[in-house]
């Protein structure tokens, strides 16, 4: 095969990522091309929400491979709509990284520790809806950048703490700033968080052989059952959702176990439910838990949420940090 031009976007983050995939591909014995993208994510200043939201990140990436610019894309899975794109396909979804949260406290604090009144930076109606149900009397406020800008917040004094994905700032080599790891019972993560997606076009047979053999069968079935709750929910960009599945083992062989939760961004309003389901059947989970949340109340609450404007992206939406 000639060379992968393999599509990324501009940032520390992306371009990590997308090396890391890169080298997985070389050592398939493939020559590998990075190819730089400006989004409109990246050049915009403007909350997520307003310009468009779910795919903002992606859709100039997804372009360029349409067009044949480039071969390979490589997203941040939870930056995808939960939508097919007609022409691509999701050819390998590599292992997933640790996919919870994280704080980056002032004084090395936890969120338990946090005083009364402190200020939380958060860009996320997921994040801020959690942590607003847990009652810890913190002041949570919108944010947004990359993790240099994030992070700054708190060294400087403007923040007490922010909450980040683990998995970017893992990539980044950057945990030892992470002063707790918070555990799923408290905050679950987006659906997809931590996760990789390698797209490239459907009819491209040979670049799917070659993508493929990145594709770690646990991680996929977790995140369609995680991204098939969402869809049934048909979430939009201003539903607070966090979903997690992980593969156990059950008395007939491996299982899905898929927590989830919906809720209003004050706190008043918190939904979590679980339900373990077939290893090997994860987008039907997804979608019978979602049904079970929407019965239980999600849809009145997902009518409530999207009447009005939130900060900057909901779950299922790109975050710059990952």
């Amino acid at each position: 095969m000639t060379t992968l031009r393999l599509g990324t976007r501009r940032s520390a983050l992306a371009t990590t990522q997308s090396g890391w995939v890169a080298d997985r591909l070389r050592e398939a014995g493939h020559e590998v091309e990075i190819v730089e993208i400006t989004t409109e994510g990246d050049v915009s200043g403007e909350l997520l929400t307003a310009i468009g939201g779910t795919g903002v990140f992606a859709a100039a990436i997804r372009r360029a491979l349409l067009d044949g610019r480039i071969d390979v894309a490589v997203h941040s899975l939870k930056d995808l709509p939960t939508a097919p794109e007609p022409g691509l396909v999701i050819a390998a979804v590599p292992v997933r990284e640790d996919s919870r949260d994280v704080l980056v406290a002032r004084d090395g604090l936890t969120l338990g520790e946090l005083p009364t009144g402190s200020v939380v930076g958060t860009g996320s109606p997921r994040r801020t809806a959690q942590i607003a149900a847990l009652g810890l009397g913190v002041e949570i406020r919108p944010i947004r950048g990359n993790v240099d800008t994030r992070i700054g917040f708190v060294t400087s004094g403007a923040l007490d703490a922010v909450v980040l994905a683990r998995a970017g700032l893992a990539r980044l080599g950057r945990l030892g700033e992470v002063t707790e790891v918070i555990d799923p019972i408290q905050l679950l993560p987006a659906p997809g968080q931590g996760a990789l997606a390698v797209e490239c076009r459907s009819d491209r047979d040979d670049v799917v052989a070659a993508v493929s053999v990145l594709d770690d069968p646990d991680t996929r079935a977790c995140v369609v059952a995680e991204r098939s709750l969402l869809a049934t929910l048909e979430a939009g960009c201003t539903a607070p959702v966090g979903a997690l599945a992980e593969v156990v083992e059950g008395d007939d062989g491996l299982e899905l176990s898929l927590r989830a939760f919906a809720g209003s961004e004050d706190g008043s309003v918190e939904l979590r439910r679980s339900l373990v389901g077939p290893y090997d059947e994860p987008e039907r989970l997804g979608s019978r838990l979602a049904r079970i949340l929407l019965e239980d109340g999600a849809a009145d609450l997902q009518v409530a949420t999207s009447a009005g404007p939130v900060p900057d992206h909901a779950p299922h939406q790109p975050e710059q940090v990952s």
